[in-house]
């Protein structure tokens, strides 16, 4: 779709190298897009944010985890923590609902010569009530206060399930309602600063 570059990542002994798009070339795509179809989502996708490493160095100092599991991300995006998670698990999807992250992790994927990860196109917002796994992955996914409900439905169906959920926000003011809602189901907290962003990673049971 766009030019990519390498975006090195080390984690402790992990050391992974992820393909990311050009943030001109993004915008460019995104402007002729828009052009075509006005409801064309931005695509926040296309960079690495704050939440999403946070959450890939706790899932290698919480190695438990994930190990010899099955593990599902949804809204990925880039899919960092999915490949971390990848070094671990038994089994890794990496998922969003749209088409064009899942591209550049294909590559990511490749590159980092990865056999236990595939990607899928998965909407959360229409999920099937039969997805099972063991781990589910989220990473700053609760950024729009109108999904709230949808969002917390969604962790309710997992956690019904018995999957663990781990995840990775900043502290906006405006999603506190929503963090206080899903802290019955927490069973570990932990605050990370990553880029002067500070990051509060729980894991729900």
């Amino acid at each position: 779709m766009v030019a990519t570059s390498l975006q090195k990542f080390e984690f402790g002994n992990i050391a992974l190298q992820l393909v990311v798009p050009n943030s001109l070339a993004v915008k460019h795509w995104f402007e002729t897009e828009k052009q075509q179809n006005e409801n064309t989502p931005f695509p926040f996708w296309a960079k690495v944010w704050p939440s999403a490493i946070a959450l890939s160095k706790f899932l290698v100092t919480k190695q438990h985890y994930v190990a010899n599991k099955k593990v599902l991300e949804l809204a990925s995006g880039l899919g960092l923590p999915s490949l971390v998670a990848a070094q671990f698990a038994t089994t890794v999807t990496c998922s969003d609902y749209l088409i064009e992250p899942l591209q550049f992790v294909e590559q990511s994927i490749s590159i980092n010569n990865l056999f236990n990860i595939d990607c899928k196109i998965i909407n959360w917002n229409n999920l099937s009530p039969n997805i099972v796994t063991d781990v589910l992955l989220l990473s700053d996914i609760n950024y729009n206060p109108s999904t709230f409900d949808s969002l917390f439905n969604m962790l309710e169906q997992f956690l019904k399930n018995g999957s663990t959920i781990i995840l990775s926000t900043p502290q906006r003011i405006m999603a506190k309602e929503f963090i206080e809602a899903i802290l019955p189901h927490c069973v570990e907290q932990k605050e990370v600063e990553i880029d002067a962003v500070i990051i509060s990673i729980l894991v729900l049971k």
